[in-house]
């Protein structure tokens, strides 16, 4: 698994170009005119937050690069039902095809499920991809400061609030966050997960967050798998999570979310 997010990258960079040959930016430019209401993303996680509740971002995913298949009976629309009956504030929808099993058509019928606003999960690289996530319907785009350099970042943040969507920027190091916080997005994820190496340490949220202004909504990022992690996360002051593996591998993800932060 060494360095993963290269050779995810790399690739991300071939299916955008043949993307591109497919459909043109100008035609996903006219379509995104047309995309479906947005539902205020990062307005769901600050309304649970006011109300004293943790703020789920659930995550529909069938497969990861260093689990393979997690959900073999994989039924995007199912589990987003199952969610927002569970209480989440949010879903993330993997749409990575070569890695994570994922596709654009999860995303379109998860959300078109239930009245959760959606994060686009996938490595966005291009701008293409925020006007594509547009058209699917998208609410929220994942920036990964990892992924990018500054100039993207600030680039595709902008193009992303001349949409409407909202952007959750992920770091993952204290390089990352000082880059990222110049970005203006109001959702700022630290994942736990290194993406280079994906080992996981809950450490990682805790000594980041003194750094985090308090103009930033912090979500936390993989590894929430017990109420013990959860209860660690909210007596430091962090109420978003982003989970999904700990849902995906149970019968009923929405019920296992509701046992996770009951």
């Amino acid at each position: 698994m060494h360095d993963v997010l290269k050779r995810i990258l790399a690739r991300k960079q071939i299916e955008v170009a043949e993307r591109r040959e497919r459909i043109s930016q100008f035609e996903l430019r006219t379509r995104a005119a047309s995309a479906p209401p947005l539902r205020g993303f990062a307005d769901a996680i600050e309304a649970k937050i006011a109300a004293g509740l943790p703020a789920v971002i659930a995550e529909v995913k069938k497969a990861s690069p260093s689990k393979g298949v997690i959900r073999a009976d994989f039924q995007p629309d199912a589990i987003a039902r199952s969610y927002e009956a569970g209480g989440a504030a949010c879903l993330s929808v993997l749409t990575d095809v070569d890695f994570f099993q994922g596709a654009d058509e999860y995303l379109i019928a998860a959300r078109n499920a239930c009245g959760l606003p959606v994060l686009r999960k996938d490595f966005i690289v291009d701008a293409y991809q925020l006007y594509e996530a547009r058209v699917l319907g998208a609410d929220c785009v994942l920036l990964i400061a990892a992924a990018l350099d500054d100039a993207q970042l600030s680039e595709f943040a902008f193009i992303a609030g001349e949409l409407g969507m909202d952007v959750l920027v992920e770091v993952h190091d204290l390089d990352e966050l000082e880059r990222a916080l110049p970005v203006p997005a109001r959702l700022l994820g630290i994942n736990n997960r290194n993406l280079r190496s994906f080992d996981v340490s809950l450490q990682t949220t805790l000594d980041l967050k003194p750094m985090v202004p308090t103009d930033r909504v912090l979500v936390t990022e993989s590894g929430i798998l017990a109420p013990t992690d959860v209860a660690l996360m909210r007596d430091n002051g962090v109420h978003a999570f982003l989970v999904g593996e700990a849902f995906m591998r149970q019968p009923d993800p929405g019920a296992a979310l509701r046992g996770l932060f009951a």
